[in-house]
């Protein structure tokens, strides 16, 4: 099989039995981005040389049969968000100095480096990670690998990009607003966005509460493996979980029929496309034939999105005032967040904290009687790239098109996109799957229980 078209759980398996090496996988991977990224623009840094001397490094240690860690020797991707030591990490912005010592490794890029991934390269990002398309001042547009014309999604478009195209294995991502799932949707791969604090973050994220770190993949298998690499403990975040006391491979396989689920195709008031409902509707039909008991039923909540725009506008408020130059070379839309944010209170703050308090009150009750809510991840399928809104919509802001994933932001809770089908026009889609806080392991075991059944 070609190494691009491998799982990484596969590019493992086949390192310890000896039919592929880590540096032929590495360098097959780094052939498909010099061959596929010239016209979807999904790393803004790729590091060949680096990259085949870690490989090297990783076929020694399976040589003499003593892997770092579980995924040693896979190649990965890192979001232009994370600080990664020997690369500069410029958050898409031209505001950010290039010329400085990059000496520190964030607790994401510390944890696959002490698990021996390959690193290949960053992925782009709007600038600061600010909105759901991947597009910036910096680095231009990111495009769809399933059609060139049209939008990965953000703010982790360039990793999903990466991944959908072969360009790698598996990928970490943020999501502060749906920024995993969005652009896992749009591109038809895996994306997972655990319980707030599951994954340690450094530096704290200026969007605080809502941030989330998880990984990108092409497999629920591969998400989980990551997520026991990921999810180890890092002194640099207060707000960090204590340590899981089961491994998330160890559990994302289990037993779920039986169970009480949720199923919501519009929240009660989102309007879907009707290809995309369709879609979803014909997956949950089968997940209800095959013993997992589906109800049809909203959370019964209405949209926060005032409340998340409060505490998004802050978030990028507080970030940029940081930032020197910034005002000169902001992205437009990000300087009108910038100069919301300024004309925000304390009390406004503290009103759209007890919104996202009262939110998750809500579904901590909801989930006491059904264990996942099911949604579509995205009402509608990718768009036209370059546009923060899709064209002709009317919409002033990119949270107004993803209202099924920034409530869950704003109540902390794990949740995950998978693809599920697609389009007449060929383009993904993807079903969500949320549980209550701390119940990362049983989204993952749903999510594969759904894989599984329409593979």
């Amino acid at each position: 099989m070609n190494p691009t078209e491998m799982t990484a759980v596969e590019l493992v398996s086949a390192y310890a039995t000896g039919a592929l090496s880590p540096v032929e996988a590495t360098t097959a991977v780094l052939d498909r981005i010099e061959e596929a990224d010239g016209g979807i623009g999904a790393f803004c840094l790729v590091d060949r040389d680096g990259a085949l001397a870690q490989a090297a490094d990783s076929e020694e240690r399976w040589r003499t049969g003593y892997p770092a860690g579980l995924l040693d020797g896979v190649p990965v991707s890192i979001k232009d968000i994370f600080l990664t030591k020997g690369w500069p990490t410029l958050r898409g912005s031209r505001a950010v100095d290039p010329d400085q010592p990059w000496e520190v490794d964030s607790p994401v890029a510390a944890r696959l480096r002490a698990d021996g991934m390959v690193f290949v390269g960053k992925t782009t990002t709007p600038e600061i990670a600010w909105k759901a398309v991947t597009d910036s001042p910096l680095t231009g547009v990111t495009r769809n690998p399933h059609d060139p014309r049209l939008t990965a999604g953000g703010s982790s478009g360039g990793a999903a990009a990466a991944v959908a195209a072969g360009m790698g294995p598996c990928a970490v991502g943020t999501d502060g607003g749906g920024s995993i799932r969005i652009p896992a949707s749009f591109c038809g791969i895996v994306g997972f966005k655990p319980t707030h604090g599951r994954v340690p973050m450094f530096p704290a994220s200026p969007f605080g509460p809502l941030a989330h770190a998880g990984p990108m993949t092409r497999t629920v298998e591969d998400t989980a493996l990551l997520m026991d690499i990921l999810s180890l403990p890092d002194p640099r975040d207060p707000t960090q979980l204590a340590p899981p006391r089961l491994t998330f491979r160890g559990e994302f396989n289990r037993e779920v029929t039986g169970m009480h689920v949720a199923y919501s195709r519009d929240l009660g008031y989102v309007e879907v496309d009707p290809e995309v409902a369709a879609i979803v509707d014909d997956v949950v039909a089968q997940v209800d034939a095959a013993g997992l008991r589906v109800t049809a039923t909203d959370p019964g909540f209405t949209d926060p999105l005032e409340a998340f725009e409060v505490l998004w506008a802050s978030g990028a408020a507080t970030l940029l005032r940081t930032m020197p130059g910034a005002r000169e070379t902001v992205d437009p839309g990000l300087g009108q967040v910038w100069d919301h944010g300024e004309r925000l209170s304390a009390v406004d703050y503290l009103q759209a904290r007890a919104v996202a308090a009262q939110l998750g009150i809500l579904m901590g009750a909801f989930h006491e009687t059904y264990n996942v809510l099911l949604t579509p991840t995205m009402p509608i399928t990718a768009f036209e790239a370059g546009h923060d809104v899709p064209p002709g919509s009317g919409l002033r802001s990119w949270a107004q098109w993803t209202p099924f994933s920034y409530p869950f932001n704003l109540t902390q809770q794990p949740a995950i996109s998978i693809p599920v089908g697609r389009t007449a026009a060929g383009l993904p889609v993807g079903l969500q799957v949320v549980g209550p806080r701390h119940s990362d392991d049983l989204v993952l075991a749903v999510a594969r229980f759904v894989e599984w059944l329409i593979a």
